[in-house]
């Protein structure tokens, strides 16, 4: 069996697949996995990484990608039999944009054999952010309103299906409003313009608003802070206007606006197995469902990465890029 790996550089998103080597993939050790890869997303924390501002770097060479699903193939000394031939989904870290990947049994999860698998590969991160965002940070039941931008994006599009199932209003701002071409139950999508406050306290009237969820930054994420309750939570998880926050100090004072981050890595990193797993079980049964449902723009070999680099950072998508990873799950790798 041969392995390509997409070699990275530690800043700029590379032209072209940089220093693709064939290698022999070799056999799981004690305790390993052997796992023929099926699909995985670009993210933009993918691309961050690949320019050298991620939160967190990788030792050269390396193989990009967080997150993503495959079939178990091979067994290492010691793996029960039972794990051969199961879909699973990988743990941070791994590096998923490969055909091929041998890995430490320990943090492999196994899926739902009637969960599709391009929805298998975009569990673990878009899907549970939302869970958590939503679950952890301050309590939100129903009737209450949850604000947030970016309610285009993967993650906003999670927070609205999950909302729409557990009875929460939320007010998802965005910059065009043919971004979300169909509003989830109890979700009103509006423009991320200076006519929000007025459109907000017109439609939760003397509704609770104790969460706001800020994937831009800059003005944007000022708007929805004075939005909130007393007391309420503004929780950054994102930049994408690449703007600071620049906080009035009376939302600090008089309203007691409370401003933290988020990021799944260091939260599953502190997590306890039960933990992770509440998060995972609970996105799975509703992926299931059919309740969370992560769109995909396009699909594209792993010959392709180049095109795909470029797709996953353009405009106007209605939903992710996936990178196609075995001939297995139809078409060819190259094309």
């Amino acid at each position: 069996m041969k392995i390509q790996r997409a070699i990275y550089r530690k800043t700029g998103v590379p032209r072209e697949v940089c220093g693709v080597e064939e290698a022999d993939w070799g056999e799981p050790g004690s305790g390993e996995l052997g796992v023929r890869m099926e699909y995985a997303p670009i993210h933009p924390a993918d691309i961050n990484q690949l320019e050298g501002r991620y939160g967190r770097s990788v030792e050269l060479p390396a193989v990009p990608g967080g997150e993503g699903c495959g079939v178990v193939e091979r067994l290492g000394a010691g793996v029960p039999p039972e794990w051969l031939g199961r879909r699973v989904i990988l743990p941070g870290g791994v590096g998923t944009w490969s055909e091929w990947c041998v890995v430490r049994m320990e943090g492999v999860r196994p899926v739902d054999p009637g969960l599709d698998p391009k929805q298998a590969a975009m569990l673990r991160i878009n899907p549970a952010t939302a869970w958590l965002l939503l679950k952890t940070v301050c309590e939100v039941g129903p009737g209450d309103w949850v604000l947030q931008n970016a309610g285009n994006s993967a993650v906003g599009r999670a927070v609205a299906q999950l909302c729409g199932a557990w009875g929460i209003r939320v007010v998802s701002a965005v910059r065009r409003l043919d971004s979300v071409p169909v509003a989830e139950p109890g979700e009103v999508v509006v423009l991320d313009d200076e006519a929000l406050p007025g459109r907000v306290a017109e439609l939760a009237g003397s509704a609770r608003l104790p969460l706001a969820l800020n994937a831009v930054g800059g003005e944007s994420a000022l708007r929805l802070g004075r939005l909130l309750n007393e007391g309420g939570t503004v929780v950054t998880y994102g930049g994408m206007a690449k703007q600071p926050l620049r906080i009035p100090t009376g939302l600090l004072i008089f309203k007691d606006i409370r401003w933290r981050g988020f990021w799944l890595t260091r939260w599953w990193d502190a997590a306890s197995e039960a933990a992770r797993e509440e998060v995972l079980a609970g996105v799975e049964r509703l992926a299931l469902q059919g309740v969370l449902k992560s769109e995909v723009d396009s699909v594209f070999g792993l010959g392709e990465l180049e095109a795909a680099l470029e797709r996953a950072q353009q405009g106007g998508r209605t939903g992710k890029v996936l990178l196609r990873l075995s001939r297995d799950c139809g078409g060819n790798l190259d094309a």
